[in-house]
Parts: C-alpha cells; structure tokens; sequence
C-alpha cells in the first residue's frame, strides 16, 4: 500500500520515521543508560533501517500484512507516562486471589506506585531492568539480547533500539519462588501511533523455580503499538512456567517475541493466551541447549470481527534426549483471520528427540480464516516427531446430542465452545489465573455465540 506525507506534517512509521526517532533518543533518554546499552541500540537501528518493516513477501510474514502498523505517526514511549492511573484502575486488571509481586509498567516504563512486591527470598531480585542496567550491568549485560536475535527479525532489531524499560526477574541457584510473579503492562495512548518497546529479562540458574504471568491490557482512547521481547534462561534442572495474557482494546497492534533457553534437565511450560488487539503476533521460540530438557507450549487464541493473531514457533532440539510438545488451539468469528505457523528442528545429533506438534482450529462463522502450517525440520534417525492440524466447525452430531438433552442451540454451542478452550486454560498450573480466564472465556466466548445466533 502507498502513503504520501506531507514535509510539514509527520509521516507514517516509516525506516526514515525511526531513524528520525533514534536520533532524539540517543541525544535526550539514551544518555542515562551505559555505554554497552548505546552499542546495543545502535546495532538495533542499524539492522531494522537494513531489514525495514517486513511484507507479505517474506515467508514468515505471508499471511500477517502489517502495513496498518507502518502507516502509524511513529511516536516511542522513550520516558514514562504522565498518565494518571490509580490503584483502582491497575485493580481492573489484576488476578483476583493471586499472592505474590506485582509490578506494573505504564507504555513499558516501571510505576512503582503502583507496583506491589512482596519480601522476597535472598537473592532473588526483581524489578526494573532500567534500575538494574546501573545497580546489577554484569548480570544484564551477561543475558541481554544473547537469547533473542535480532539480526533477520525487523520488529526485535526496533525494540533493541528503542527498549527504555522492562522486567528484571532473576532467581539464584536452588531457590524457589513460592509466589508467581505478575507483570502488568497497561498501553495508555490518547494518540495514535504511541510505541511501547518493553524489554524483559528472567533468568532462573540451575535448580531453581518460578512461575511468571506477563499480561498486556490497554487504556486510554487511540491506537497504541506495543512491540515486546521477552527473553528467558532456564538453568540445569530449573523449573519455569510462564503465561503471557494479551488483551489490548480492538484497535490496538501487538508484536511480541518469547525467546527461551534451556539447559540440561530444566522444565519449561508455557501459555500463550490472546484475544486482543487488531493485529497480534506472537513469536515464541525455544531453543534446547542441553540434554533431557522437558518443554510444554500450550496457546489458545480467540479473535472476532476483523482481527488477526498469529503465532510463529520454533522448538530447537539442538540436544539428544529433549521432549517438547505444543498444544494450541483457535476460535475465530466474524471475519477475522488466525495463523500458526510451528516448525520443530531437530538437528544432527539430536537422538532420541520426541517432539509432538498440534494445531486445532473451530472456526464460528463463514468469514473467519485459518491459515495453519506445521512444519517438521529432522536430520536425525532416532526421535519420535509428529504433527497435525485441523479446521473445522463445531460438531453437528455433539449438538443435536445436547439438544435432544433439553438444551437450547445456542447453550449447546457455547458448552462445545466453551469445552474447547478449556482443554487448552486446564493446562495452567496458576489456579487463580486459570480460573479467572476461563470465567472471561465463558463471557467471550457467550458474547461470540450469541453474535452467530443473531
């Protein structure tokens, strides 16, 4: 698509926009940070001017145009928002009856005030990753940008540059946090084209346990960008869970990359719960860097009307003995659009791999779209590997069973529905998180039915 721009007007989010953009940060909000972060980012604008947004002519970005996010007036968050917000307001988006730390990120900028943690276990440190660039460098500066490559990925290259602020978790060796972690990102932007670039870190060294929720909601009354990259170490027999919620207004975009690695003997689980935003791409990537690692993905995605999520994978067995298995499931409504695309890679020494890939998809009306594609990648002789995908619509024969029961069409759909998302939220081992998702499902998902039934 072509756009115009007016010399005295701002254009659209454009490489020259960004370029622009990084030229103020370095000489206003950069300065604060070390000289490594300054490398860093330079070597970020440097491959996203190289790279550009990208199109559908890319593989990975085949069926995911973000041309809509391009054209935005590109306006960074680089400093923290002067916006309002109580305790009240953050009280909205919390999980009732979860214990533990909260910490709250306003356009991805920390907001201790709102922000609740909880005594702590010695040596565990949490917080902001702003605060510790100065207070722990070595500790960052050891993990930061190693996991999550930006060197082919424009939108990861453009966080590099920008990232003002994020999550700092870090868990010392054998230590195990009782309490999950949740960490609340609220997008406020009163004008279109607001960017938040939030930078997350969780390291867990060798023994150690933490369960992390990482959720991403919106106020304010525009279209805001929220380009995220979350990167997690799992040490030698380290035990991880971690649920991200997306839930950003209609209007909104979210791009986002969970990038792990995990060491000999760890276990890793992972949700991936989206139903928001107006386009949403979720890059979540893992990669086995020892032997006898265990890793669960799981993922269900809800859309309707006219949006889109996506969900690119890739589980790299780089290690004999692993196991990984991926489980996700989609609904989709009105004439809005779902796309997985999941490649296992098996590399060359890697025996013994047992790998299992799964994609199911219920598709509510005649307009909504999947683009499904499970990919298998093996060079090597001894694993167990398997993959499917299906698209479909809701079971007639399961439908007239429930009704000849007494139950109306429009019940019986929503139980079916409701039943299968539900295979996907009864994998969450976080019980107040399950179960105030599955409550917002049923009202989702009954809203959706009921749009159907006219």
């Amino acid at each position: 698509m072509t756009t115009t721009t007016s010399p005295t007007k701002p254009g659209p989010a454009d490489v020259q926009a960004q370029l622009a953009a990084f030229g103020a940060f370095e000489k206003d909000g950069a300065r604060r940070f070390p000289a490594w972060v300054t490398e860093l980012r330079r070597t970020g604008i440097a491959r996203f001017a190289a790279l550009g947004f990208p199109t559908p002519r890319l593989e990975d970005w085949k069926y995911t145009n973000v041309a809509p996010i391009s054209q935005l007036p590109f306006k960074p968050a680089v400093k923290p928002s002067l916006v309002a917000l109580t305790a009240t307001d953050v009280a909205r988006f919390a999980f009732a009856g979860l214990g533990g730390s909260r910490l709250v990120f306003v356009n991805g900028h920390f907001t201790p005030k709102l922000s609740t943690i909880s005594k702590l276990s010695r040596g565990v440190k949490l917080g902001s990753l702003a605060a510790a660039m100065d207070s722990d460098s070595d500790l960052v500066k050891q993990h930061l940008g190693r996991y999550a490559s930006a060197n082919d990925q424009a939108f990861r290259a453009l966080n590099v540059a920008f990232f003002a602020d994020g999550a700092l978790i870090y868990v010392p060796k054998g230590v195990v946090v009782e309490e999950p972690v949740h960490l609340l990102f609220i997008g406020s932007a009163d004008e279109d084209g607001t960017a938040a670039h939030p930078r997350n870190l969780i390291v867990a060294e060798a023994g150690s346990q933490i369960k992390v929720i990482e959720s991403y909601v919106s106020v304010g009354s525009a279209a805001g960008f929220t380009n995220a990259v979350t990167e997690i170490a799992v040490g030698e027999g380290a035990n991880v869970e971690h649920c991200k919620f997306q839930n950003e207004r209609p209007d909104a975009f979210h791009i986002a990359t969970i990038q792990s690695s995990l060491a000999r003997d760890s276990r890793f689980t992972s949700h991936s719960i989206s139903v928001g935003a107006q386009i949403a791409r979720h890059d979540i990537n893992t990669v086995m860097t020892g032997e006898g690692v265990e890793c669960v993905l799981n993922g269900l995605y809800v859309a309707s009307d006219s949006q889109l999520v996506d969900h690119h994978m890739i589980v790299d067995h780089a290690q004999p003995r692993c196991a990984s298995h991926e489980f996700f499931h989609g609904i989709l409504g009105g004439a809005s659009r779902g796309v997985f695309n999941g490649k296992i890679f098996v590399r060359p020494g890697a025996q013994q791999t047992d790998a299992k890939q799964t994609n199911r998809n219920l598709l509510l009306t005649d307009d909504a779209t999947v683009d499904t594609k499970p990919q298998l990648e093996i060079f090597a002789d001894d694993v167990k590997c398997t993959h499917g995908a299906t698209v479909g619509r809701l079971d007639e024969d399961a439908i007239f069973y429930l009704r000849s029961r007494g139950i109306a069409h429009n019940a019986a759909r929503r139980m079916l529905t409701q039943a299968f998302a539900s295979n996907i939220l009864a994998r969450i081992g976080i019980e107040p998180v399950r179960k105030q998702l599955d409550e917002f499902l049923q009202s989702r998902l009954g809203a959706e039915i009921r749009a159907v039934e006219g």
